[in-house]
């Protein structure tokens, strides 16, 4: 017998039970326990609970909701198209979102929706993407980096980065290699702008001095302002006469950062994390074909990247204790908005990017992103 049988046998007797005297109630009692095999104190106590004790209507405390599953839904599109980025990021950049979606026809959520979406406080974003944020992979790369004699004629430069104008960045390469640093395989690298966080992208096959210097002048070619200065660490790709001469020829600055000082380079240090090894996770890439697919990903990544994803800066870091607290910019902004922001980027550089801005599709952009991210992995095997 199970126990919903039992209880609905003691509601039978229920109301026979309270108005009985007790013999009648003793009466009751035996054939209860006769049936449902229950000792006879826990079925007085059964009774007895039922007689006296009633159910208390259930409160529901704090605030009403507002927001709707379908306000949710179309924070959990706008979420996706932005590439899962935190709740601080998402905020400041869902209305920059939303109207390019309705440009481009892609916005599916009516009028009350939308105006709730753009209503929506800060807070109430990080709630709800906390309950639909994926788990990713912890694993961490392995370094590639050696340092090389030819560093003594390169100046070390820590900062401050602040007074810098757009156009001094950070580099750095990233292996692609897997959980092994043996054999040939891609590297990956990277351009950050000190000033705007502007991104620059750029596969290799191994990290030679040859293909290095290729990779600069694929990234020289598509930043939209002068590369003024470069800034690696100590690794040997970086750090040889090839490289360097190429720097002088160009005019680019070449500093380096200290030995085992990765907060030295700590713009790019960051955005490995946040963008290569966010997109491409730590799979191996040994198969040289893959390196051109990769290379047109990496063109409509920066696009995506630069125009539609936010970044924070840090203002303020102190040290208490053991750990640090960080203050960051009340407001996130996009690599194009800071450079719209920027007095020491001209007019023409501005009006070009805003016309590029302007025809960009957020939506087009996110599919082929995850289309060549399909091939990616489809040549690799």
């Amino acid at each position: 017998m199970t126990m919903e049988t039992k209880n609905n046998i003691f509601v039978e007797h229920l109301k026979e039970y309270s108005k009985a005297n007790r013999k009648g109630r003793s009466k009751i009692l035996d054939h209860l326990c006769f049936i449902t095999k229950i000792q006879r104190k826990s079925a007085i106590r059964r009774m007895k609970n039922s007689i006296y004790c009633r159910k208390k209507p259930i409160e529901k405390r704090g605030r009403k909701i507002i927001y709707s599953i379908d306000v949710t839904l179309a924070l959990k599109n706008v979420w996706e198209l932005s590439g899962e980025i935190c709740g601080e990021l998402l905020h400041p950049m869902i209305g920059e979102y939303v109207d390019n979606l309705k440009r481009q026809t892609k916005w599916i959520y009516n009028e009350i929706i939308t105006s709730q979406l753009l209503k929506i406080s800060q807070s109430t974003v990080k709630r709800r993407l906390s309950r639909f944020i994926k788990i990713r992979d912890k694993r961490h790369g392995l370094s590639s980096t050696s340092p090389s004699a030819l560093k003594a004629i390169i100046p070390i430069f820590t900062g401050p980065w602040k007074r810098k104008p757009p156009g001094w960045g950070q580099i750095d390469t990233v292996a692609h290699c897997g959980t092994i640093l043996v054999g040939d395989y891609v590297f990956t690298l990277t351009y950050i702008d000190a000033r705007t966080f502007w991104v620059g992208l750029s596969a290799q096959w191994n990290k030679g001095m040859v293909a290095t210097r290729a990779s600069m002048v694929t990234i020289k070619s598509r930043l939209p302002f002068k590369w003024l200065g470069a800034h690696p660490d100590t690794g040997s790709e970086f750090i040889n006469y090839f490289v360097y001469d190429w720097c002088k020829e160009e005019k680019i600055d070449y500093s380096r950062s200290r030995p085992n000082h990765k907060n030295d380079n700590m713009y790019v240090e960051e955005r490995n994390g946040h963008v290569v090894r966010k997109y491409l996770g730590y799979t191996r890439f040994d198969c040289p074909e893959v390196v051109a697919i990769i290379n047109k990903f990496y063109i409509i990544l920066e696009l995506y990247l630069n125009h539609f994803i936010p970044v924070r800066k840090t203002l303020k870091k102190i040290r208490i204790g053991a750990k640090y607290h960080r203050t960051y910019e009340k407001t996130a902004k996009t690599p194009y908005q800071r450079l719209m922001e920027s007095k020491k980027v001209n007019n023409i550089i501005k009006a070009k990017q805003k016309a590029i801005h302007e025809r960009l599709n957020l939506f087009e952009l996110k599919q082929e992103i995850d289309r060549l991210t399909n091939l990616i992995y489809d040549t690799q095997r």
